[in-house]
């Protein structure tokens, strides 16, 4: 039952943070310092659910697949922080980036009451969760928005490997039920 309800917890933080980019979206356009905020946001709560299940779980391929987010969201960041350093760009909290970082403290907080199997289970689902709302707000609001070529080149360049990531995701999830 706790499963069940972890990942009706996900999908409506999902549909939440879908909705905080749509309102965004309408309500003003997202300038280069509130994408920068953003990335920095998306990919920094998933640094810290990856890390959090690489040292909690036990089953091997969800290990990998989290050390994997470690790795790939680290170097993303890394390269978002560089290139807003060499524009000399700000990155500017709003709403979006605030939900994110908001969503992945309860992400957290919901796995930490999670053991074995349902631990796995409820992490692997909120990864695919995660990463069809983070590529939805990749096409529909921040390439969109994105006025620097360079910003816009980087969010073009990470989008295959998000993508690699839900479909990763998606085979261990298939493997759960």
């Amino acid at each position: 039952m706790k499963s069940s309800f972890s990942k009706l917890m996900l999908i409506c933080l999902s549909i939440l943070a879908s909705k905080a980019y749509a309102e965004e979206q309408k309500a003003a356009k997202l300038t280069d310092p509130q994408i920068a905020a953003i990335v920095v946001a998306a990919n920094s709560v998933d640094v810290d659910a990856g890390k959090f299940a690489a040292g909690k779980t036990k089953n091997k391929e969800v290990k990998k697949f989290a050390e994997q987010m470690v790795t790939d969201h680290t170097a993303v960041n890394k390269s978002a922080v560089e290139l807003v350093t060499k524009l000399k760009v700000k990155p500017e909290e709003n709403e979006t980036s605030k939900s994110l970082v908001k969503g992945g403290e309860e992400n957290i907080a919901n796995l930490k009451k999670l053991k074995a199997k349902e631990f796995d289970k409820a992490y692997v689902d909120h990864e695919v969760t995660y990463h069809e709302t983070v590529l939805g707000a990749i096409d529909n609001a921040l390439i969109p928005n994105a006025q620097n070529g360079e910003l816009k080149a980087l969010l073009e360049k990470v989008r295959p490997a998000i993508a690699a990531h839900l479909e990763h995701a998606k085979h261990i999830q298939s493997t759960m039920k």
